[in-house]
């Protein structure tokens, strides 16, 4: 143990405007700071929360109001202080805080100025602001007591029993060198608030569904599911409990396509509009949602894993073990859990692919065909191997058949399209693994994939086939072998 009595010291207090520029550089998402802000709201107990904005270019505010506990002046001055709350100090099991820094890194992060008026029960509203310009000019770190317009937010809060108004009002890096009059800017501005709202959504999917209200310019917003409850055709997994039942897992197989109404199906894209971004698991902290649709470095992404969503839910006092950041955005398991986390995760991916992949699988033993339609074929030439693209592929026969004169420029166009592939580059891509390997048309739009399919039908069908040997013609082609589950919708009516 060391003394310190007799030890010389010296004070190191940290350069204010320094510091908050620190703050600002963190890397949060207007999205992830609001979403810290509300976190406030939920554990003063707040039943409603208001999102508002007032475009006005530059000098557009933006606002969360709620009706929760409120502070008196005391507690204003604290919780503006940054790091007010040690974040090794145990918090109640419901609190959704951590570091103490959630309300000023998360406005920092977008604005160069925020106000915060709070009024609890039996005490008038107090207010305080952050201005980073005025920490600049005084090197201090001093709160001020201004706001434009402070009439209109006082206001508003004292029609509250108790409750907390959190206002941006020099959000810099969502609207310098915009203009009022820009429609451009304008549009950019409402696209940015249309993602808030989704974010909103999920992240706080459980809290909505159990009756939190959270109104985006007096609209409700409703919770968006990821693993879609009630939905018919809807496959769960059994509970696993990990360090005596305080952490569980669990794992959901959504429906196939042909399952789900056109509805459905888009409901499922969710915030990120698209299945393959939203697999993975999905980690909750005291039911908030910290990771939405991540391997979390144990998987890559794949087409065929779309159906597979796992729920991980976490307690508040394992933010260490699972690395949660500051921005609680991010989440690790400890390498204890590792070997069942990935265990679990199989089992469950597995049935995803076999769920994913049963259309095609049946209607590849219905319509079993005896050859098979590789784009690609291995060949040797002078003891080396090349690669050339099959000329009697369907696609490649129906070009040459329409092509007339230009048979001969498209035969040369495609052999050096053969001889130029990059093997060494993607031998050396593979075995480092620094990037996964990509389905074909993975992360793209699949209408291309989709008329090509229609087209080949229509033409099969045209020369003669039956409509269920076209199908089978078509599943055993590739690269419409990995989309099987187009297959039941091809007709030639």
């Amino acid at each position: 143990m060391i003394d310190y009595s007799n030890l010389q010291s010296t004070s190191a207090e940290p350069e204010a405007s320094s510091m908050i520029e620190t703050f600002r550089a963190i890397g949060y998402s207007i999205e992830t700071a609001i979403a810290d802000i509300i976190d406030n709201s939920i554990t003063a107990g707040a039943k409603n929360i208001w999102i508002d904005y007032d475009w006005k270019g530059p000098k557009t505010t933006l606002s969360i109001l709620d009706d929760g506990n409120g502070m008196n002046n005391e507690q204003l001055i604290h919780a503006m202080r940054p790091g007010s709350k040690n974040p090794l100090v145990d918090r109640p099991a419901d609190d959704l805080g951590r570091f103490g820094l959630g309300l000023k890194t998360a406005s920092f992060s977008q604005s160069r100025k925020f106000t915060v008026i709070s009024k609890s029960i039996d005490y008038k509203a107090v207010l305080w602001s952050w201005d980073l310009d005025y920490v600049n000019k005084k090197k201090s770190w001093k709160l001020i007591r201004y706001v434009p317009d402070e009439e209109r937010w006082i206001k508003k809060i004292e029609s509250f029993n108790s409750g907390t108004y959190v206002i941006w009002w020099d959000l810099d890096r969502l609207t310098k060198d915009t203009s009022e009059d820009s429609e451009e800017s304008k549009s950019k501005f409402l696209r940015t608030m249309d993602s808030v709202k989704s974010h909103l959504s999920m992240v706080f999917h459980r809290y909505i569904d159990d009756g939190l209200k959270i109104f985006f310019r007096e609209r409700l917003i409703t919770s968006w599911d990821p693993f879609m409850f009630g939905v018919d055709g809807l496959q769960t997994k059994p509970e696993t409990r990990l360090e005596a039942g305080q952490i569980k897992i669990k794992g959901f197989v959504l429906p196939h396509r042909s399952k789900l109404t056109a509805e459905q199906y888009n409901y499922g894209k969710g915030p990120k509009d698209s299945w393959t971004a939203h697999q993975g698991f999905y980690v909750y902290r005291n039911r908030r949602l910290l990771v939405a649709g991540d391997w979390l470095d144990l998987f890559k992404k794949e087409v065929h894993y779309d159906l597979c969503r796992i729920q991980v839910d976490l307690p508040n006092n394992f933010d260490t073990d699972w690395q949660i950041d500051i921005k609680k955005s991010i989440a690790r398991p400890p390498s204890k859990y590792t070997e069942s986390i990935i265990a679990l995760a199989k089992e469950v991916r597995n049935q995803a692919v076999e769920v994913y992949r049963h259309k095609g699988k049946v209607l590849k033993r219905k319509l079993a065909s005896d050859e098979y339609f590789p784009f690609w074929e291995e060949r040797a030439r002078h003891g080396k191997r090349f690669y050339k693209i099959n000329r009697n592929h369907p696609l490649l026969s129906e070009l040459y058949s329409k092509s007339g004169d230009l048979k001969r420029d498209i035969e040369k166009v495609i052999q050096f399209i053969e001889e130029t592939i990059p093997i060494p580059l993607i031998t050396l891509q593979e075995s480092e693994n620094e990037k996964p390997h990509g389905q074909p048309f993975e992360g793209i739009d699949h209408n291309a994939i989709k008329e090509t399919m229609q087209k080949l039908f229509n033409n099969f069908v045209f020369s003669g086939f039956s409509k269920e040997k076209a199908k089978a013609r078509i599943l055993n082609t590739e690269p419409f072998n990995f989309y099987p589950e187009y297959i039941e919708f091809l007709t030639n009516e």
